[in-house]
């Protein structure tokens, strides 16, 4: 059976770059790797396939001969059929560096199994929970916060190390921080288990650290909230996380802010609801209504025969959302309140009002009259 291409096997162009072949072969590799595969014949064909096209691809010189002969200029010098891989030991050229390099990526090799040395961390970053008013949501507001946080630890300067003493070269990676295991023909690279990934051990711990080369201290921060945050937005502050190791940056700290329930007010989006209570005699015949903004009052006027769950607007007097844009606006329900604790007199009113209305109730009681009428007529359908 003739070989196919070795371009057409990895998908890529005659010009493509050697980033290019590499990230061609990853995606072959982790496609039809055996591990992935088991048992899958096919699967295990088309790896050794794409393996040998990027063995010849990845090498300039190959790669000149191949381009110039075809499969011709590469095979007889040990890159014909099997034999092309026989230098599994890691040679100049063997499929071990090859795997080094493309497949610590896929089994946690972080980085490439050609660096050496100590590796480097990113701290990890922090979360800070933070309530506030409303009214400091809205208008925005500076804070200040405590939280504890890991700091490099001053007796050893962040070494680990006791005083007087220092890290000891890692007797298992020998200071590279990354060890090699061999797995059939595949090397796999991961962090040393025993220093895991420092390069060092500290024989002798710092008394104060007990070796950790951090410790915990309580931080204060200012924290500039600006205005129109929401319950689930967060604040991010760079680099004010726990600090890094072997150098490594510093992680972040996520402020998550909480707005508090209010006593009048409740905030959906931008816009701004609160309950009006009225009483019945403003919604029969009408008035003008006071009512609370964050910025002070506002007057709504009210009409005659107003119901319970009629809304006004006031326009822009909501919140001016952080992320920009028109401000929302206050919505004002009414409801109105029925009077209580009413003494003779009260009593006496009310009842020759409600004697004079319900003479004319199709008039003055609309909705009334339309509901015991509906039910009227969901009864006499009962009957039939």
């Amino acid at each position: 059976m003739a070989k196919r291409d070795y371009y057409e096997i990895l998908g890529i162009q005659k010009n493509a770059s050697e980033a290019e072949i590499k990230k061609a072969f990853k995606r072959m590799a982790m496609k039809y790797h055996p591990d992935r595969n088991p048992d899958d014949e096919e699967a295990d064909r088309l790896f050794k396939e794409a393996r040998e096209a990027y063995d010849v691809l990845s090498d300039s010189q190959k790669r000149a001969a191949y381009d110039q002969f075809g499969h011709a200029g590469v095979e007889g010098g040990g890159m014909g059929g099997g034999g092309g891989f026989g230098g599994f030991g890691g040679g100049a050229g063997g499929f071990n560096d090859i795997f080094g390099d493309i497949f610590g990526d896929i089994f946690g090799g972080g980085g490439g199994g050609r660096r050496g040395g100590p590796q480097v961390f990113r701290g990890a970053d922090l979360r800070y929970n933070l309530s506030l008013d409303l009214e400091d949501a809205v208008a925005g507001t500076t804070v200040k916060i405590r939280f504890p946080a890991a700091k490099a630890c001053e007796t050893c300067e962040g070494s680990g190390a006791r005083p007087g003493s220092k890290p000891q070269e890692c007797p298992t990676c020998h200071g590279q921080g990354q060890v090699r295991m061999q797995q059939g023909f595949f090397t796999i690279q991961q962090p040393c288990p025993q220093c895991h990934g420092q390069g060092q051990v500290v024989t002798d711990p710092c008394p104060d650290c007990h070796g950790q080369g951090r410790v915990e201290e309580e931080r204060t921060l200012s924290v500039k909230v600006p205005a129109g945050v929401d319950t689930g937005d967060r604040i991010r502050l760079a680099g004010e996380g726990e600090p890094g190791e072997n150098g490594g940056p510093a992680g972040d700290l996520y402020v998550h802010i909480q707005v508090k329930p209010h006593s009048i007010f409740r905030r959906e989006g931008n816009d701004l609801h609160c309950e009006v209570p009225i009483s019945f005699a403003t919604a029969a015949l009408g008035g003008e209504l006071e009512v609370p903004t964050l910025e002070g009052k506002a007057s709504v006027k009210v009409p005659a025969e107003t119901q319970t769950g009629k809304a006004f607007r006031l326009r822009g007097k909501g919140v001016q959302s952080v992320r920009g844009g028109d401000a929302g606006d206050l919505v004002c329900r009414v409801v109105v309140e029925t009077p209580v604790k009413l003494n003779e007199r009260q009593r006496e009113l009310l009842e020759e009002l409600e004697e004079s209305l319900h003479q004319d109730r199709a008039t003055h009681r609309p909705r009334a009259h339309s509901w015991l009428d509906g039910v009227k007529n969901f009864f006499d359908s009962l009957k039939s």
